[in-house]
């Protein structure tokens, strides 16, 4: 029987669901022996299955089997992105990239220290040490077993460095320090803040949808759960893991993590978005420093030495060889130094429980009911995570993240609070019951869209007034209006009118600027001759319905015209306080609302030879290779995706723009892992994944997912093995 290839690997063909060929190991005799504990006998105890969507379904007789297989199937598929986060989270990028990461891999290195991280390891239970060894094992074994495969730096993986990485959301805490600033700071040299740090470039909101529906709001008494990430396309590995031990978990996994982050299991699901709390605070130090030239900061009325400690990191030359760059860095009780502004240094205060956190991560994905799920919460070790959760009992929540230190609400944390003053400090933690919440609310759903906690399930929400400031610095945006809309609409959900709400094409946020327009255009005389040359596109507007299509002239001209608007009112906004949602609408000039449009009606022009060009000729998805970060080509293939980024509104998210050398619009963030869950005796699930599962131009599962992912068209999840039957591509051991 001949070796077919598949995702980039080798094995063989699969008859009737049943393997009739084993893959030779392909290791140097010895190697399964002391040093590489057990590989071979591990992988014998671990089968992967991949369905006719490439999806890999791993069992495994223990947790670490599974873990182990799990680690394998992901390699299988992207073995690049695994390790481009692991260089992202132990400070090592710039090994790869070159000097100019260096910052990004100060940045880190401030809060992840290696030698702490080996001492996590060693005092971590021991089944999770277990876990860590069998992720770094199989992710080893199959680095020995593919020569083919060269890594860029990590040629071992350790298990410590599994505490590197423990939450699996798209931006962690540590990404708020600002790079310039911490280049300025430790550079010794004046860098400006970008507009991008000073959040004033148009660009895709980093988050999520995430909807809960109760039996009394389903049409067959059974809870549903809507998973919508919004992330950076081809993020996460869609797997389905299970062990003899209870382990049961299908959704998205972050690339090199050995837990479903967003997914479920067979009676319970869970959904993260981004939130909008505050526990991410800067202090501002102030800093005496001595005739020895040693530093101290004030605090209460006493002086205290400044922490110091020496980081060295290494970086790839020009040439391909490797250099060193060393950096003494400061540190008070608060936090790491990360900048300086009027005079003070700047500590930088977040939660950093690497053991608890991954055990968070990996248990709620074996929790079977919403108090099995609350006790796994109890760990506090979720920082940056909002969660909608259902369960085949009925229950219903919204849940913000554990962590939360309590704080004096005298004081806005949005900004730098004075670290001298003992008041400003972090008074312990609140208690879980003490957290904005949902559990099963009587109106019978509820969501969030990244926006403030006070609406996420309607009049029986959570109030404002009875929680400290620090629990929102979001407030609203477009898609918490659209969600409260379609949540609000439907009496009987099934698994497809959630697919439908999902993909709900009105924008909201046009609804609420396009009649200002449009009344700013009816108040120029009729001799004007912007009147004349808006004429034409006014018509268009006033008659639309606010929704996107394919073939929708409106939808183009409306996101152009929003885009042109945004650029010159960020700063306006951002000094005003006010979220560009609600500057646009209530502070934007006639002049400014129809010379935004004459800009839109040029550019398409421009670009496209007409104003009046179909969103779907504009809006486009391309994959065009597995690199991260990927080229685009408006003379190359690509497909036509309906709905638009999430700043409009759109619930269903598609980040694209311009790039070098392109006119069309190409999308490289929004909808991911988009999935509706069905809980009841026995769970039904759909999903799509953006592209496909591989990261492997030759195989099949590159882009066999294009068309479903932009119709909105969700396939069958195999969840059980009789749903599996007929599905089977190919059967294995790694």
């Amino acid at each position: 029987m001949d070796d077919v290839r598949n995702d980039g690997v080798s094995r063989r063909r699969v008859l009737g669901g049943a393997a009739v060929g084993a893959v030779a190991l392909g290791l140097p005799a010895g190697t399964a022996k002391a040093g590489t504990e057990g590989w071979h006998e591990q992988a014998r105890r671990v089968r992967i299955t991949r369905d006719d969507w490439g999806v890999g379904h791993v069992v495994g007789k223990t947790d670490a089997d599974a873990v182990f297989g799990m680690m394998y199937a992901q390699a299988e598929d992207d073995f690049n992105r695994i390790e481009n986060n692991y260089l992202i989270s132990l400070g090592r990028l710039a090994e790869a990239q070159g000097e100019s990461a260096i910052w990004q891999d100060l940045r880190q290195r401030l809060f992840v220290d290696h030698a702490l991280l080996k001492r996590d390891f060693a005092r971590s239970p021991a089944w999770l040490r277990t876990l860590m060894r069998a992720w770094a094992d199989g992710l080893n074994y199959f680095l020995a077993t593919h020569p083919d495969v060269r890594p860029r730096v990590i040629t071992r993986f350790e298990p410590w460095m599994a505490l590197s990485f423990s939450e699996g959301s798209i931006g962690g805490d540590i990404e708020r320090v600002p790079l310039s600033q911490l280049e300025a700071f430790y550079g010794r040299r004046d860098v400006p803040m970008t507009d991008d740090e000073r959040g004033l470039l148009f660009k895709e909101p980093k988050g999520s949808n995430g909807m809960a529906i109760a039996p009394s709001r389903t049409r067959d008494g059974r809870a549903l759960l809507l998973i919508n990430p919004h992330t950076s396309f081809f993020f996460r590995a869609e797997q389905h893991v299970t062990s003899g031990e209870g382990l049961n978990a299908y959704g998205a996994a972050t690339w090199g993590q050995f837990f479903i982050y967003q997914g479920f299991n067979a009676n319970a699901g869970w959904m993260h978005t981004s939130s909008g709390v505050d526990n991410v605070d800067e202090f501002a130090e102030t800093i005496v420093t001595g005739a020895d030239g040693n530093h101290s900061y004030r605090y209460g009325g006493a002086l205290r030495p400044v922490t110091t400690k020496r980081i060295t990191l290494s970086y790839r030359t020009a040439d391909g060889r490797t250099a060193e760059r060393g950096f003494t860095t400061y540190a008070t009780h608060h936090g790491p130094i990360v900048r300086e502004a009027d005079g003070r240094w700047i500590a930088f205060a977040l939660m950093n429980r690497p053991v608890e956190a991954l055990q968070q991560s990996f248990l709620r994905t074996k929790a079977q009911n919403y108090r099995e799920f609350i006790e796994v919460a109890g760990f506090k070790a979720n920082s940056s995570n909002n969660t909608l959760f259902a369960d085949s009992r009925g229950n219903t929540a919204f849940l913000m993240p554990q962590f939360m230190p309590v704080r004096d609400d005298r004081f806005d944390y949005r900004k730098p609070v004075d670290g001298s003053d003992p008041a400003t400090d972090w008074r312990g933690e609140h208690s879980l019951r003490s957290l904005p919440q949902v559990v099963n609310p009587r109106n019978g759903w509820a969501f969030n869209s990244n926006n403030w906690p006070w609406t996420a399930a309607g009049a029986d929400s959570p109030k404002a007034a009875d929680f400290p400031k620090y629990f929102d610095q979001a407030g609203e945006n477009p898609r918490g209006p659209q969600a409260i809309r379609v949540l609000s609409a439907e009496r009987h959900f099934t698994p497809q009118k959630l697919i439908d709400a999902a993909f709900d094409p009105y924008l909201t946020a046009f609804a609420r600027l396009v009649p200002g327009l449009v009344a700013a255009w009816d108040k120029l005389p009729d001799r004007q001759p912007q009147k004349t040359k808006l004429a034409g596109p006014i018509r268009l507007l006033r008659r639309w319905n606010y929704r996107w299509s394919a073939d929708s002239t409106a939808t183009s001209l409306a996101v152009f015209w929003g885009e042109a608007l945004w650029a010159p009112l960020a700063q306006a906004a951002k000094d005003a306080g006010l979220s560009m949602w609600d500057y646009l609408a209530e502070r934007a000039t006639d002049e400014q609302r129809l010379t935004a449009l004459e800009e839109a009606q040029l550019r398409l022009t421009q670009d496209f030879g007409s104003w009046q060009v179909p969103w779907g000729r504009i809006n486009r998805f391309q994959r065009n290779d597995g690199a991260i970060v990927q080229t685009f080509d408006d003379a190359l293939p690509s497909t036509p995706v309906p709905f638009t980024s999430a700043q409009w509104g759109s619930l269903a998210s598609f980040g694209a723009k311009r790039y070098p050398g392109t006119k069309r619009y190409y999308g490289t963030s929004g909808n991911s892992f988009v999935a509706v869950v069905e809980f009841g005796p026995k769970l039904r699930a759909w999903a799509v994944t953006a592209g496909g599962v591989s990261g492997d131009p030759a195989s099949e599962h590159f882009d066999d997912q294009v068309k479903r992912y932009a119709g909105g068209n969700l396939r069958r999840v195999y969840f059980y093995p009789d749903d599996l039957k007929g599905h089977v591509e190919s059967t294995y051991r790694p």
